[in-house]
């Protein structure tokens, strides 16, 4: 009987039986790494059993140009009938969800229950257990059984994903599995700091650097479990928490280092990075922006392209939208590379912008795959939050037990933002205008103002006189144009020594991106949010001293409700602070922020997940997303996009396509959204339904991105 058919003369048939016996062993080769190796197999060799039903053979054969073995035709689906036979030999419906949904994704239980009912056709035979699940070894508590779900999903589909592929494309197949072995990458890493070493000048930064650098060589040989490294700005936290993963990773037989961001503007950077030291074959880049060319036929370029799928690379570096939400998905699309995750170190860069509503979730879902899949965690910001113990808000139902121990490996007593302080903040709380905060920066030669919203970014940038370099940055932008700003300003900033550069920015330049003022203007918020914009003044120390000024718009309007007043109300109740740098007060401040929040968990992710006997995957995974897309993605008319667009109008879309379109994308409100198409700007794509377009250029501003206000006035009352 046929599991596949490879195009040919004459037609090359896969057999069900060899495809069953590879899913079953690669299945179990990948639930080995938590130690459930025949449950793996066992849905390998059950998940196809369908395809022995009559209706099937007859449907795959007259698709391939076969003659049937019958006149039998109707309905052909095949995943439920493997998934029946194992509730009936294992009376587990949480292992026959895994197989009947190996194609559409997991089932909500009300939903599993009513496929469990169907009948098997009878010319599929029963069998019996090919091995005997072996008692586990987990104990699985209520909170982490969805979790060992789809992990053992995980296993599965990207078995049979693999498997499948080895068959009908064995040239692409051979692609995977680039990179180095860990410890071959630690020595380059090493390499390289000791270069950097040698011609890095004796300055307390670089002393610093190499203090916490040999602080993660020598507390690495720990087991697996969840650390923190709390260190300032500039201390070198990106290749020192690599150094401790590396480490780690090989005392403890982890396979990978995955590092999570929050920001796609700071993975391109430390991507850039760690490519340049460890080697591009060694480096995975996954996030929405990363662009293929759809005609590249480069093999390199096409092993990056199937790693993303199931992220079997060395070191992956990824966004927390992507990581997490694959945690919650029940697609397998999403949930091919959970395996991956299993037996790895996860860094966890810039925790401090988890997003406290689903802080539950998330929270429970890192316990989960310490205890259960061998994965340890390493925090890493300059403004540590507090993750551990009993985390509490103001609703008593709210509060739910953290993770219980949390090991820094940087010692409070070596006081690191005492030694590298290199900005005070100037906090106002008197109410100003745009004008005012324009008249200010004006004062500078070089500065940076960042604020909390879009319109705000926009109103002080117009304000701003047209001298030397002045540039606005916010998400009204594309990543394409936003990227090349983030060059620009760089490029300024270190050729343009005695020249005017004033940038006025949203939170996107705030962690991470490598930009260095003497002086910076932060819009009130969280402190942490003004850590992370005092982290961009003086960077690099050259002043005794930079500022930051904190200031108030409230001359124009309050505070948006919701997370940024939450922020700066938990701020403003911090009294008698002597030290806004320092790790205490950060604690304080987080308990402040906490203790104003009436849920971790606003979508009740937990009600979905957590009643073994009712699990709602298909609801959860709807619910779990870390980024409302409330509005509309657009497509917008700059540079080369043009180009991408023709193809999409002559070709249609397609996944490498879109991919390159997503550098050309703005996200708006559905009000600007419907304003525009109203006025004839924003137009659906004829060949690509749901799929919208600004082909109108002048609606696309070279300083400010796209303009949502109607550009074609002026035009009308010429005419």
């Amino acid at each position: 009987m046929i599991a596949h058919v490879k195009p040919g003369s004459p037609p090359v048939i896969q057999p069900i039986e060899d495809h069953r016996k590879n899913v079953a062993e690669l299945a179990a080769r990948f639930a080995a790494a938590f130690g459930c190796e025949s449950i793996g197999y066992i849905l390998g060799w059950f998940h196809d059993k369908g395809k022995e039903r009559d209706t099937f053979q007859n449907y795959i054969r007259l698709a391939n140009g076969l003659a049937p073995i019958s006149n039998l035709t109707g309905a052909h689906e095949h995943a439920y009938i493997g998934g029946i036979m194992i509730h009936q030999l294992l009376h587990s419906p949480l292992l026959a969800n895994a197989v009947m949904g190996h194609h559409r994704g997991l089932y909500d239980a009300d939903v599993l229950k009513e496929e469990l009912k169907k009948a098997v056709p009878q010319e599929v035979k029963s069998e019996p257990l090919p091995r005997q699940p072996r008692a586990s070894q987990l104990h699985l508590s209520g909170t982490e059984i969805h979790h060992f779900l789809r992990m053992i999903f995980s296993c599965l589909v990207d078995a049979d994903f693999l498997d499948t592929e080895h068959f009908m494309q064995p040239e692409q197949a051979q692609l995977r599995g680039q990179g180095e072995n860990l410890p071959a990458l630690l020595a380059k890493l090493e390499a390289h700091l000791a270069k950097l070493k040698t011609i890095s000048a004796d300055t307390e930064v670089n002393r610093v650097r190499d203090f916490v650098q040999q602080l993660c060589r020598e507390r690495s040989n720990r087991p697996c479990g969840f650390y923190s490294m709390t260190v300032p700005t500039g201390g070198g936290k990106t290749l020192a928490s690599l150094l401790w993963a590396l480490r780690h990773a090989i005392h403890n037989g982890q396979k990978r280092v995955i590092i999570a961001i929050p920001y796609t503007s700071i993975i391109v950077q430390t991507a850039a990075t760690l490519k340049s030291i460890l080697g591009e074959n060694n480096v995975l880049e996954h996030h929405s922006n990363v662009e293929f060319n759809v005609d590249e036929e480069d093999e390199e370029v096409k092993s990056v392209q199937l790693a993303m799928e199931n992220w079997d690379y060395p070191i992956v570096v990824t966004t927390n939208v992507q990581l997490f939400e694959s945690m919650f998905s029940n697609k397998p699309s999403a949930c091919r590379k959970l395996h991956n995750i299993a037996k790895s170190v996860l860094i966890l860069d810039e925790v401090q912008t988890l997003p406290t509503q689903f802080l539950q979730p998330i929270i429970g879902a890192l316990k989960a795959y310490n205890r259960l899949f061998g994965v340890s965690v390493l925090l890493t910001t300059a403004s540590q939050p507090v993750l551990n113990g009993l985390i509490e808000g103001c609703n008593p139902v709210a509060k739910f037990e953290g993770i219980g121990n949390i090991q820094e490996l940087i010692p409070p007593e070596s006081r690191l933002h005492e030694k590298l302080r290199r900005v005070k903040l100037d906090i106002s709380e008197t109410p100003q205008s745009y004008d005012d905060i324009a008249k200010s920066l004006c004062q500078h030669k070089r500065v940076l103002c960042v604020v909390n919203t879009r319109r705000d970014a926009r109103e002080i940038f117009k304000r701003l006189p047209n001298e030397g370099i002045t540039l606005h940055l916010s998400r009204m932008m594309c990543p394409a144009h936003v990227n090349e700003t983030i060059d620009e300003i760089k490029d300024a900033l270190k050729n343009n020594a005695c020249g005017t550069i004033r940038v006025v920015a949203t939170q996107l330049v705030e962690a991470g991106v490598d930009i260095d003022f003497p002086v910076v203007y932060r819009q009130e918020a969280g402190l942490d949010s003004g850590l992370q914009a005092a982290g961009r003044c003086n960077r690099e120390g050259k002043l005794d001293m930079g500022v930051t000024y904190v200031f108030s718009l409230a001359k124009e309007h309050p505070l948006p409700k919701g997370d940024i007043s939450d922020a700066n109300n938990a701020r403003l109740a911090l009294k008698g602070v002597n030290d806004w740098f320092s790790p205490q007060t950060m604690t304080l401040y987080f308990k402040q922020l906490y203790c104003r929040k009436e849920s971790f968990d606003t979508k009740r992710i937990g009600d979905y997940l957590y009643n073994p006997l009712n699990i709602l995957f298909e609801t959860a995974a709807r619910e779990f997303k870390l980024i409302e897309n409330e509005g509309y993605s657009v497509i917008v008319n700059w540079k080369d996009s043009d180009e991408l667009i023709e193809q999409l109008k002559k070709y249609g879309p397609s996944y490498g396509l879109m991919k390159r379109l997503a550098k050309y994308s703005v996200n708006i409100h559905k009000y600007d959204f419907d304003l525009l198409t109203k006025i004839g700007v924003v137009k659906e794509v004829a060949e690509a339904k749901g799929v919208f377009l600004v082909d109108y250029q002048l609606q696309y501003d070279d300083r400010l991105g796209l303009l949502t206000d109607n550009q074609w006035d002026d035009k009308i009352l010429m005419k």
